[in-house]
């Protein structure tokens, strides 16, 4: 029996994938309040106890803040309290902040979550009645000033809020939850403007 000669066959091309953003694209804009989904961003849970903190915020390039309902912003990148030894970090400039974490020995748990949240600004004269429309959160700039930041719920979903200007939110929720968040939002924005 003649051995068959053996064909070199090329292995076949991988299918690309790419993750698509959840809701990529969608925005409605009411006569006072405009809600849009944000880019995506890096995103790290991130617990530590305090004597981890000095060296946590030196890695991050951002001081960790130490205040309920406080955060930092630097080059990008903003650390929002959640609780005494609890932080949510968000880099919006392209770095990562796990690789950032990785680099320091001190006690600290940093767990990337970024593909399981989506971020949604709400801005306009009407972006806190728009969030107040199924938050009790109070929004008021004096209890809730720019850089203000908490854990809370919208409706039936857990969000994180971020006051970024006078007139603007930014809601982080989970990517399973942001069909709701945005269709919540978007009613609450056009009963915001009547």
């Amino acid at each position: 029996m003649a051995k068959a000669a053996a064909k070199k066959v090329a292995p076949a091309a991988s299918p690309s994938v790419g993750r698509r953003s959840a809701l990529a694209g969608r925005a409605i804009s009411a006569t006072d309040a405009k809600v849009e989904i944000l880019p995506p961003a890096e995103r790290i849970s991130l617990r530590a106890p305090e004597a981890s903190v000095a060296a946590l915020s030196k890695a991050l390039g951002v001081t960790l803040p130490k205040k309920p309902k406080t955060s930092v912003s630097k080059a990008g990148r903003t650390a929002l309290w959640l609780g005494p030894d609890e932080w949510f970090v968000i880099d919006e400039a392209g770095n990562d902040p796990l690789a950032a974490c990785a680099t320091v020995a001190a006690l600290h748990s940093a767990v990337g979550v970024s593909h399981r949240n989506v971020a949604i600004a709400v801005t306009g004269a009407g972006a806190a009645a728009t969030i107040n429309s199924g938050c009790p959160q109070d929004l008021s700039l004096d209890a809730f000033p720019v850089g203000a930041a908490s854990r809370t719920i919208l409706g039936k979903a857990e969000i994180v809020l971020l006051r970024t200007a006078v007139d603007a939110f930014r809601v982080e929720c989970w990517r399973s939850f942001s069909d709701y968040v945005f269709t919540f939002l978007s009613e609450g924005a056009r009963d915001a403007a009547v």
